[in-house]
């Protein structure tokens, strides 16, 4: 057996449902998880429990949005640095939360350009439309759906992001093809999410935490890479960005459909 690792402090998946999702879970039961872990954290949010990660945007960025995004903001990083949003842009943020980057995409695409949110929550769901309404965001539409099954039209997207959701799915190559398949040609992917070290194996990551904490679901930096190049994305790129557990980090993915 692996010698267990260890675990550093870490800024997103925030709550608990007492119950964890080891490596070996079926996809329904890792599905149900996370659900359930989400839906906590987006009730304690509204409740005005800090869930953490807000940190992750600059001041002027938190200044944008209503102080309930914030609070529910559970990523790993910032994938609008390098999404690089262009006005009239259509944009699709993977496991949209409470919408804090769907609504700075919003923001950065202007009135001529569209901001769509997809997760499976209700209560995020919720939470992201009222923080919508206060933001006063007319460019922005959340839907609710499962990320191996985007509800969109092919080719209907320009750019589509995601922050710390992917390492959640049991099914990443559909998640992989599902994005390529709404990107338009030449659109492009920005990606925050954890990701492995090449030496660290599946279960050696089920030892460090468990899936729904973003641990075991998590990638390695190749299988990242090639996971996304057999879907048909070129120049795929992973940066680590900083420490999330030993020998995992926060990353940042960039790919582009042809």
């Amino acid at each position: 057996m692996s010698e267990p690792l260890t675990t550093l402090g870490t800024q997103s998946c925030c709550g608990s449902t007492g119950d964890t999702v080891r490596g070996d879970a079926s996809a329904a039961d890792i599905r149900e998880q996370v659900r359930a872990r989400y839906a906590d954290a987006a009730t304690r949010a509204a409740e005005g429990e800090q869930c953490g990660g807000s940190e992750l945007y600059a001041d002027a960025e938190r200044g944008e949005l209503p102080e309930a995004a914030l609070r529910a903001s559970l990523g790993c990083g910032n994938p609008l640095r390098v999404a690089d949003l262009n006005p009239g842009e259509t944009v699709l943020d993977l496991g949209s939360g409470g919408g804090i980057d769907v609504l700075l995409s919003a923001r950065r695409v202007g009135p001529a350009g569209r901001a769509y949110g997809l997760d499976m929550t209700d209560e995020m769901l919720d939470m992201a439309r009222r923080n919508a309404a206060d933001a006063g965001a007319d460019n922005v539409e959340f839907r609710k759906g499962h990320i191996e099954d985007i509800p969109l039209p092919d080719a209907s997207v320009d750019v589509v992001i995601s922050n710390c959701v992917i390492n959640l799915s049991a099914d990443k190559p559909a998640v992989f093809a599902e994005m390529h398949r709404v990107l338009r040609p030449g659109g492009r992917i920005g990606i925050s999410d954890v990701v492995a070290e090449d030496h660290l194996t599946p279960e050696q990551r089920g030892v460090v935490g468990d899936w729904s904490s973003c641990v075991a679901g998590a990638l390695s930096r190749a299988e990242y890479v090639d996971g996304l190049s057999a879907a048909g994305f070129t120049g795929v790129s992973v940066e680590f960005t900083g420490a999330y557990a030993e020998s995992m980090h926060a990353a940042i993915i960039r790919a582009q459909r042809p």
